[in-house]
């Protein structure tokens, strides 16, 4: 055993050697592999379902049997003025490393991945922070109906790379890329990790079997995340993470719980009618409604009122810090 374990810790070590010096910080060795990650599949990017969330693309992740696509998702910042730096894959020395992505002041170094949706291998164009509130460049990013801080700017669209080839990883046989100075300054900027509801989105796919590559050989089924029993469990999720941080008060736990009883039998019914499929417009309303549903979360998780304080002056000002 330990024969084994040395054997590995010095592979590791190579990994780590053969990058290259600008990517060498950025190149994680949590998770080392032989086996390169699949192509990035092509996907519609989902409406943005409230203002204020930010979008985090998709990715494969790895696990016990291989790797896995973990759908982007629209989520809050952990405060105010933060913009997410992707993650990426890191291919040197014969291993593939994975490099966690983190949240900070401006965006870094992500590999030269081109995860579209303005995160286009180099730099960020999918909007900007201003007076506090985010703005949304409808050039890049989907967003819904009645949001008052968009702005359309489509010169990005000149300054990318377009990756034909939808790289998933840096180096050999991948994107050639290394940091540039703005990006080497990012990486020295304070960061901070992923959210609860990223980390409950990565928890839901790695658990989904047919978001396997074993099982989907490359395709997922719903690369953008957005299949109806995904997302009703994500909003699950964040209904079971407010009841626990004390956010949500039990009434409105028990509004939200009713309405999500219905959606889900609402779909249900609509499978049942039409050979456990829903069809396009079945679909939709169920998204929409949910959409709606997301809205209802966010603001009874942002509002004064908590477990502990059901009738207000729980969080300040109400504004509730930018938490999820």
């Amino acid at each position: 055993m330990r024969v084994l374990l040395k054997i590995r810790y010095l592979a590791l070590f190579a990994l780590i050697l053969a990058i290259p010096a600008g990517l060498r910080a950025q190149v994680g060795v949590g998770v080392s592999i032989t086996v390169a990650p699949p192509a990035l599949p092509v996907y519609d990017q989902p409406p943005c379902p409230t203002e204020g969330y930010l979008w985090t693309p998709g990715y494969w992740g790895y696990g016990a049997v291989g790797y896995y696509w973990i759908p982007g998702v629209w989520v809050a910042p952990p405060r105010v003025g933060l913009l997410w730096t992707p993650g990426y894959w890191g291919f040197a020395g014969g291993f593939y490393g994975w490099r966690e992505g983190y949240w900070g002041p401006h965006v870094g170094f992500y590999g030269g991945i081109n995860y579209g949706f303005g995160y286009g291998g180099v730099g960020f164009w999918g909007g900007r922070w201003a007076g506090g509130a985010f703005m949304y460049n409808t050039a890049a990013w989907h967003v819904g109906p009645g949001f008052h801080g968009v702005y359309e700017d489509r010169t990005y669209i000149n300054n990318v790379t377009v990756n034909d080839n939808h790289y998933s990883f840096n180096g050999e046989g991948g994107v050639r890329a290394e940091p540039n100075a703005d990006e080497r300054a990012a990486m020295n900027e304070q960061h901070f990790g992923r959210t609860p509801d990223q980390i409950s989105q990565r928890q839901s796919a790695r658990v989904d079997r047919s978001n396997y590559a074993s099982v989907n050989h490359g395709t997922p089924a719903h690369p953008e995340g957005m299949g109806v029993n995904a997302r009703q469990d994500r909003q699950q999720n964040r209904i079971n993470q407010g009841v626990h941080s004390g956010e949500m008060t039990p009434g409105e736990t028990s509004h939200v719980e009713k309405n999500e009883t219905g959606i889900h039998d609402e779909a249900k019914t609509d499978r049942e009618d039409n050979n456990g499929h829903l069809t396009p417009g079945e679909h939709n309303q169920i998204e929409h409604q949910q959409n709606a549903e997301s809205r209802q979360i966010n603001r009874d998780k942002h509002n004064n009122k908590t477990d502990a304080h059901p009738h207000g002056g729980g969080k300040g000002d109400g504004k509730g810090g930018g938490k999820n």
